[in-house]
């Protein structure tokens, strides 16, 4: 379920499926469609996205993955966030995981508390990642990093993602939203086209045909079924590269 408040200048969007840690499906992508929309109808002037129950979203809901229009309905709400004619903020804490980190990159900004993860778990299920997003957060928090996070599944920790520029403060909803106050308060064509000017310095070419390949040849793959099935069954996954 997706819970949408406006509070005057801002919007508010939580992601309320607790039970679930917040994971993604069908239903919850349509809803967060919906809110952007609201939003843009509603003449916000910030966003900010949360997730209820003591986690932002830890992931795409398992049970739904293997679906194409899971992938592209996740796609179209990356590109809202992106593309939203006013500042979207991602208020993290707990865990923000595959696409929890996802939705997180694609959030023009970024409030966390020090002990929330951010992680991209893909290789220990066999799947991909789009283009844009290992484009943006490489660019957001470093080669380094973002090789250690995607090759490695390796987690970063809120406090070290401040360190390396992927968050850019500190703190909880309280502040995420005194902040998209502060936004809300200036000139919002200057900041809208500067948020345009902005996403216009990032790479817009389509991804290459080596990586469209490689994308369909892990979503096609034994390994995906396989990740998926060690997920269901609590174990650990025996991949052959195939």
């Amino acid at each position: 379920m997706i819970h949408y408040d406006q509070r005057g200048r801002v919007a508010l969007v939580t992601i309320d499926r607790p039970e679930r840690r917040n994971a993604l499906d069908q239903d919850s992508l349509a809803g967060l469609e919906g809110a952007l929309g609201r939003a843009t109808e509603a003449a916000s002037r910030a966003l900010v996205l949360t997730g209820a129950g003591g986690h932002f979203c830890s992931g795409a809901d398992l049970s739904g993955v293997e679906d194409t229009e899971f992938v592209q309905a996740l796609n179209r709400v990356l590109a809202g966030l992106r593309d939203a004619p006013f500042p979207t903020i991602a208020a993290v804490e707990g865990f923000a995981l595959g696409a929890g980190t996802q939705l997180a990159v694609a959030c023009d900004l970024r409030v966390a508390t020090p002990d929330a993860r951010f992680g991209v778990p893909a290789a220990k299920l066999g799947l991909m990642v789009d283009w844009w997003t290992v484009q943006r957060a490489a660019s957001m928090c470093g080669q380094g990093a973002a090789r250690a996070m995607f090759l490695t599944t390796e987690q970063l920790a809120g406090e070290r993602a401040f360190g390396l520029g992927l968050v850019q403060r500190l703190g909880g909803l309280d502040d995420a939203l005194g902040w998209a106050g502060e936004i809300a308060a200036l000139a919002p064509l200057t900041v809208q086209g500067l948020k345009l000017g902005l996403n216009l310095t990032e790479p817009v070419s389509p991804a290459p045909d080596a990586y469209v390949d490689a994308f369909r040849r892990a979503w096609s793959s034994e390994d995906l079924q396989e990740g998926l099935a060690a997920f269901r069954e609590r174990r650990k996954p025996e991949f052959r590269g195939r």
